[in-house]
């Protein structure tokens, strides 16, 4: 017996009611009530006895939904929603409106990502694909204590399946819409007595659903997938109490995105149909799909990593886990930015990049125990994080500079003289963050758990900026120009600080069926410094550490919530509410042509309500909600709301089953509504989105021995067009950029297990 399932042994004794959540699924044999034990406490636990507000997924209900990218996951979870800065390019997760909209590669998520316990810092590496994945955990709430690293609204936390003894694997194929063509196998089984593996492997393909009428940049179409993912696992029972799991793994992607639909835009967040943007130009066919880009955009990502995971049962009570890992993303991104068939070297027009090169290595080091009234968990942890990046722009600008190359004046007028085409800003950060913590759970009686956790954070961050102007005459040279000169002085600056991140807790099973808890949780998020593009920014274009500089935030977080389970266990009902206290709080606003992320005042309160239930056999319903009340203060005194915050969110499923010759038969339909929203912090028409609903249909049939399905999907059934992300350009181009949701995509997938 190790301390996990002492863990869990313990808390069935202590909670009938943890007794009967765990009994719920098998005697019911439903899927959506399929009881899910999740580590969200560092030990195993049921999701119902978890004093958190948890959405959790496992890896067979992945399938079923037909969840194949990071994304997805958050589509059927209350409070939660993704954000896309620009695109396809990069991605991170909002929780109860705590979100990021940086697209700037050194800023780091409020929301944390892990995979396998390790924290991905890169956006640009997170929208990696769900493939023979054990589950998915969703916590909302500062998740600092245990997980620390920039887990202020949440985290999302990533389990892959590990490998076992038996030997067994399994293959799914899938073709759809677009020309798509999607596979996904593994396989693993023991190697010696001491030596099991898993090799898992997944390949996505399609033509690209945007079209471009632009003949002359190739015509292809864009927003198409060429990805494909790897993973190598080897468990080694290096004693009869030591377990060493190695995990290899391996990403890429590079597709032909990087595009926005093109609408005309005032200046003062007005849409202006029929004017046409600075060049003379507007989209005028009203397909979102369509549009005239003369250079198409691309983004290409690598990322590899390397993980160890010892795991040591020191005795029954006692185990020491040691996690080390190095982790490495490249990227290479370039957008139209002007959206449109404007050359920046013959008749204006905008393009933008981006490029990264991260590499990270992280090591914890914890130890668990766990008696008839006592878990705990005491660590350390150490995170490096090196991150060289470049972002620029390749611009039709008249730019008049003094001897020195200093800005005297810069304007985007098409009718200047073209002098300068290139500008880039080369920066550098480099993070060394080290933290303790340890929570306890003392159980008070036989039905009440009283937690407290502590975690003491030092960071050391130092960051290196330049805005340098080139000759770069093209895209191809772009990441390889010719410097012409150094636009004002270098950055050099660096900042130590160190944050504490708690939580106090009580849970108490109110009856056999029923658990109620209440929290206060602090959250922390580094601080960190801009990278500005545009010269003409508010720092002007000689900036010091200081202006480009923010502080780190703070979050306290009030929460009430419960757990329940109904009618012998066909019903079950989750909820909470929760208030929300900012200090410092890292708001994003985009100026002009640039990014800005400062300190701001924030408060959010909201609640969110799940319900599962299978009412008759073979018929399962989900509905969930989720409502966020948000309001930002800024240093001017105005208020509005945060990015990305909806004041609703809704969720449904239904799944119908029924036998079918030897087999069952499937009938799944689910939709998720989401009201309107804004995607910067002036509340305008040209940042806004309206509410919509997106809904999704499937039937599949398994055979006898389950061993093999068939799966017929459509996706985006009403083919909705929505916004994903806008930035409003119209100061100094005249147009919105939009980036709009895939469109309705129809397949059918095949897998077999063995």
């Amino acid at each position: 017996m190790n301390t996990l399932t002492t863990s869990l042994s313990r808390a069935v004794r202590y909670s009938m009611f943890g007794v009967a959540a765990l009994n719920v699924a098998p005697a019911m044999a439903s899927s959506l009530l399929e009881e899910i034990i999740v580590t969200a406490q560092k030990r195993m636990q049921s999701t119902m006895e978890v004093p958190i507000a948890i959405s959790a997924v496992s890896g067979d209900q992945l399938r079923q939904l037909g969840f194949t990218n990071a994304q997805q996951v958050a589509s059927m979870a209350p409070g939660v929603s993704t954000v896309q800065p620009n695109g396809e390019a990069n991605y991170s997760m909002a929780i109860r409106g705590v979100s990021n909209s940086n697209f700037i590669s050194n800023v780091e998520s409020p929301v944390a990502l892990y995979v396998d316990e390790v924290y991905i810092s890169q956006s640009a590496g997170a929208g990696f694909a769900l493939f023979d994945m054990q589950r998915v955990e969703i916590l909302k709430g500062p998740q600092g204590t245990l997980f620390g690293r920039n887990a202020t609204g949440g985290l999302a936390n990533y389990i892959t399946k590990k490998p076992e003894e038996e030997f067994e694997g399994y293959t799914q194929l899938t073709v759809g819409s677009y020309d798509q063509v999607k596979f996904e196998g593994a396989v693993g089984g023991s190697l010696s007595e001491k030596v099991t593996t898993r090799i898992s492997l997944s390949t996505n393909d399609n033509d690209g659903y945007i079209k471009n009428r632009n003949a002359a940049s190739g015509g292809k179409k864009l927003n198409n997938a060429n990805d494909i993912a790897a993973r190598w696992q080897v468990s080694i029972a290096a004693a009869d109490n030591v377990e060493v799991l190695l995990n290899t793994r391996y990403g890429k992607s590079d597709i032909r995105t990087g595009v926005y639909q093109q609408a005309s835009a005032d200046g003062s967040g007005n849409l202006t149909p029929g004017v046409g943007d600075a060049y003379g130009y507007e989209d005028t066919d009203g397909d979102v799909y369509a549009g005239d880009w003369d250079s198409p955009g691309s983004n290409d990502v690598e990322t590899s990593g390397y993980t160890a995971t010892v795991t040591w049962e020191i005795d029954d009570y006692i185990t020491l886990t040691s996690i080390t890992d190095y982790s490495k993303v490249d990227r290479e991104y370039f957008e139209d930015t002007d959206a449109g068939p404007n050359d920046p070297l013959n008749n204006g027009g905008y393009n933008y990049m981006l490029s990264t090169e991260a590499e990270q290595f992280s090591q914890e080091l914890r130890i668990n125990g766990s008696d008839e009234t006592v878990d705990w968990v005491a660590g350390a942890y150490h995170l490096n994080i090196d991150a060289k990046d470049l972002s620029g722009i390749h611009c039709f600008c008249d730019y008049e500079l003094d001897s020195d190359l200093s800005l005297v004046d810069s304007n985007f007028d098409v009718n200047a003289d073209f002098t300068l085409p290139g500008m880039l800003n080369p920066y550098r950060n480099k993070t060394q963050s080290t933290s303790i913590f340890g929570q306890i759970d003392y159980s008070l009686s036989d039905s009440m758990i009283v937690t407290a956790g502590l975690r003491a954070i030092h960071d050391k961050q130092d960051f290196d900026f330049a805005v340098v102007i080139t000759d770069v005459i093209n895209p191809d040279n772009f990441l390889n120009p010719n410097i012409v000169g150094q636009l004002g002085p270098a950055v050099e600056d660096s900042v130590t600080s160190t944050e504490w991140s708690s939580r106090l807790g009580l849970s108490w099973d109110v009856s056999q069926y029923t658990m109620l808890y209440a929290s206060w949780s602090r959250g922390v998020k580094s601080g960190g410094w801009n990278s500005y593009t545009d010269p003409r920014g508010s720092v002007g274009n000689r900036p010091t550490g200081a202006d480009l500089r923010y502080d780190p935030e703070e979050l306290d977080a009030y929460e009430l919530g419960f757990k329940s389970s109904l009618l012998n266990g066909s019903l079950v009902l989750t909820g909470a509410a929760y208030y929300y206290d900012y200090a410092n709080f890292q708001a994003f606003t985009f100026e002009g042509i640039t990014g800005n992320t400062f300190n701001a005042e924030a408060k959010t309160s909201g609640f969110e309500l799940e319900v599962k239930s299978n009412p008759v056999e073979g018929l399962d319903v989900l509905f969930g909600a989720g409502y966020i009340d948000n309001e930002v203060t800024l240093p001017s005194g105005t208020k509005t709301s945060a990015v990305q915050t909806p004041l609703w969110n809704l969720n449904t499923l239904v799944r119908y089953e029924w036998d079918l010759f030897t087999g069952m038969m499937a009938l799944q339909f689910d939709s998720q509504y989401r009201d309107k929203h804004t995607f910067a912090l002036d509340v305008t028409e040209a940042v806004s989105s309206d509410s919509y609903t997106i809904s999704n249909m499937s039937i599949s049939y398994t055979g006898g021995e389950e061993n093999w399905d068939v799966r017929v999907f459509v996706n985006n059934l009403e083919d909705e067009e929505y916004l994903v992300q806008a930035f409003d350009l119209g100061g100094d181009f005249g147009l919105q950029e939009g980036y709009y949701g895939t469109p309705r995509w129809a397949g059918v997938s095949a897998s077999y297990n063995w």
